[in-house]
C-alpha cells in the first residue's frame, strides 16, 4: 500500500501522472497529464485506489480534494488510445483497468471522509467517475461534462448509467444517447454536481479547505449558477424520450421539431448498437445500487471489447480522426432486441475464467 504523502510534499506516482500531497488536514490528488487533459490510465487509477485507501484510515486527513493539472480540465476520460491498442492486440489490459477503475468509483462513492471534486473544464467519461460520485462536487463557468461514449461505439460506464438514470425526467436519457457536452449549470440540474464556484476562485477555495470544513469553505465561495439550458428543454425531452424503443424516440424527436430534430440527427450518427444498448442499460440501472450498476457496466463493456463498434469508434474519432465511422450493423433496424439482450447476459465460462476477479472488484 502507498505510504501517505508527507505534509506539503507531493508524492509522485507512475510517470508523475498523478500527484498526492498533504496540506494541513487536506489531502490533494492532482491528475497530472495536462497535455492529454489528464486522461486516466490504469496506473493512475491503481495509485488513486491505494492512496485513498490509506487516507481513509489516516486521522491526520480530514478532507480529500481531487483536481486536474493545467487549464483544460479535470479529466477527459479514460485513455482510449491505450484501450484501442489493447483491443488490437487482443489483450486483457482494458478489462483489468476497468476492474480497478470501478473499485475506485465505488470507494469514492462510499468514502468515509468528505471528497471534494473540482469539475472545472472538461470532465468526461472516466472523469465523471472520479468526481460525480464524490460528496461535494464543484462546477464552474468553464465546466464541460458528459458521457460521450455513444460517439465512440460504447456505452456510459463508471456508474454513469446509474447517475443519469436518476436525473430529472428523461434528461439523463437525452444526455446519454446524444453524448452531449453539458455546462456546469446542466450538471447541477442532472444531479452530477452540487455547487457552482467561479473558476478564478478555485485556488482560494483549495486553500480554505486546508483549515475549514468543506461545507463552510465551499459555502463562502459558491455563487448562483446560470440557468440550465437542459432544464428549459425538459418539456420535449420528457415527452420524446419516455419510450423504451429508440426508433420511437427518434420519431417523436423529429415530430417535435426545433432542437429536438438536432438531437435526432445527433443520435442517428452514433453507433446503432451502442445507442440501443445504452437505452437498455439506463432503464435497467433504475433501482440498482452503484456496485450492481458497475457490475452490469462491466459485463456490457466486455461484450463491446469483443465486438467491432468500440474499436471502430475510437479509430474514427481519435486514431485516424476521419470522423467517419463505419458502424456494423449500420442501422437501428438491424439491431434486434436479442442482440441487445446478449450484452447483459451473465458472463460465460470462458469470460469468468479470464476475468475471475470481477466478483471481488465490482
Amino acid at each position: 500500500m502507498t505510504e501517505p504523502a508527507a505534509e506539503g510534499v507531493p508524492a509522485e506516482m507512475p510517470g508523475d501522472e498523478v500527484l498526492f500531497e498533504r496540506r494541513g488536514r487536506l489531502a490533494v490528488i492532482t491528475l497530472n497529464r495536462p497535455r492529454a487533459v489528464n486522461a486516466l490510465t490504469a496506473g493512475m487509477a491503481a495509485a488513486m485506489l491505494r492512496q485513498l485507501s490509506a487516507w481513509a484510515d489516516d486521522d491526520a486527513v480530514a478532507t480529500v480534494l481531487v483536481r486536474g493539472a493545467g487549464e483544460r480540465g479535470l479529466c477527459a476520460g479514460g485513455d482510449i488510445v491505450a484501450i484501442y491498442e489493447d483491443m488490437l492486440a487482443g489483450g486483457d489490459a482494458t478489462a483489468d483497468f476497468w476492474q480497478v477503475e470501478y473499485q475506485l468509483n465505488s470507494l469514492i462513492a462510499g468514502y468515509p471522509k468528505p471528497y471534494v471534486a473540482f469539475m472545472d473544464g472538461l470532465v468526461l467519461g472516466g472523469g465523471v467517475g472520479i468526481s460525480a460520485h464524490g460528496s461535494l462536487r464543484v462546477v464552474t463557468e468553464r465546466t464541460r461534462t458528459g458521457m460521450p461514449e455513444t460517439t465512440i461505439g460504447f456505452v456510459p460506464d463508471v456508474g454513469g448509467t446509474l447517475l443519469l438514470s436518476r436525473s430529472p425526467g428523461e434528461t439523463g436519457t437525452h444526455a446519454a444517447l446524444t453524448g452531449a457536452h453539458l455546462s456546469g449549470a446542466d450538471a447541477l440540474y442532472l444531479g452530477l454536481a452540487d455547487r457552482f464556484v467561479a473558476s478564478g476562485n478555485l485556488d482560494a477555495l483549495a486553500a480554505a479547505l486546508e483549515t475549514e470544513t468543506p461545507e463552510d469553505a465551499v459555502g463562502r465561495f459558491s455563487e448562483k449558477a446560470p440557468a440550465s439550458a437542459l432544464a428549459a428543454q425538459r418539456g420535449w425531452i420528457d415527452e420524446c424520450y419516455s419510450s423504451e424503443d429508440v426508433e420511437e424516440i427518434l420519431r417523436r424527436l423529429r415530430a417535435a421539431g426545433g432542437d429536438a430534430v438536432d438531437a435526432a440527427d445527433t443520435i442517428e450518427a452514433k453507433s446503432p448498437t451502442a445507442v440501443k444498448v445504452t437505452l437498455a442499460a439506463l432503464r435497467r440501472a433504475r433501482g440498482l445500487s452503484l456496485d450492481e450498476a458497475l457490475a452490469q457496466e462491466y459485463r456490457v463493456g466486455l461484450r463491446f471489447l469483443a465486438g467491432p463498434e468500440f474499436r471502430e469508434g475510437i479509430r474514427a474519432q481519435v486514431v485516424d480522426k476521419d470522423r467517419n465511422p463505419h458502424w456494423k450493423p449500420a442501422t437501428l433496424h438491424e439491431v434486434s432486441a436479442a442482440d441487445v439482450e446478449r450484452f447483459f447476459a451473465p458472463l460465460g465460462e470462458r469470460e469468468l475464467k479470464l476475468h475471475s476477479k470481477e466478483s471481488d472488484n465490482v
